[in-house]
């Protein structure tokens, strides 16, 4: 009996221990997380280049998670697989070598986020039913989208190569959902960080 109840106790201890050591864990994922503002170019074959600011303040775990793959150019040879014109622009996807999944900052996922799905916004793409099944796919908005806001995590915005967006945005689709068949599908060439470089938004 005595033995029995040791052993219980044992097993919640080393519950507890556990629980604590990841919460532990957590924390320091925390300190990773990167802050301030980012700088990224993506070379779209055929189309040209388009530079973006990204906000690691406003969307840390997105930024953070977007400049990692960036880093390991996980992107380099990924398409945009669907478009549409006058809402947005759609790819990054690596079917190769899938990405984790990250948490999702918007209001509805219980993050405050304040960028707001404007015309040349970048953001994360993700299925309707899961807030955190965004992994390597994203979106530029090719105009204003608002009822976006609160649902998805924006994360930065283009600060040059709107024109290049909108050259995107005709490329021939199959249906209303934006679908591309693979021959038509521009190539990202790559996406690269950009250092030190001073960027001012675009005129919409």
């Amino acid at each position: 009996m005595k033995k029995n109840i040791l052993i219980g106790v044992g097993v919640v201890l080393f519950l507890v221990l556990a629980f604590f050591l990841s919460t532990l864990g957590n924390k320091e994922d925390e300190t990773k997380l990167l802050s301030g503002k980012k700088y990224v170019e993506i070379s779209v074959k055929d189309y040209g280049k388009i530079s973006l600011e990204l906000d690691a303040d406003i969307a840390p775990i997105t930024v953070t998670n977007f400049m990692k793959l960036v880093n390991e150019k996980h992107y380099d040879g990924t398409k945009f697989h669907r478009i549409i014109k006058g809402f947005m622009v759609q790819g990054g996807g690596n079917k190769d070598n899938p990405a984790d999944t990250i948490k999702g900052e918007f209001a509805a996922n219980g993050v405050e986020n304040k960028l707001s799905h404007e015309r040349g916004v970048i953001s994360m793409a993700r299925n309707s039913y899961n807030m955190n099944s965004a992994s390597d796919q994203f979106f530029i908005m090719h105009e204003d989208h608002l009822d976006l806001d609160g649902n998805y995590a924006a994360f930065g915005y283009v600060t040059e190569g709107m024109d290049v967006v909108d050259k995107l945005a005709e490329v021939k689709v199959e249906d209303d959902n934006g679908t591309v068949l693979e021959e038509n599908q521009p190539v990202i060439e790559y996406i690269k960080e950009v250092k030190n470089k001073n960027y001012t938004q675009e005129d919409k």
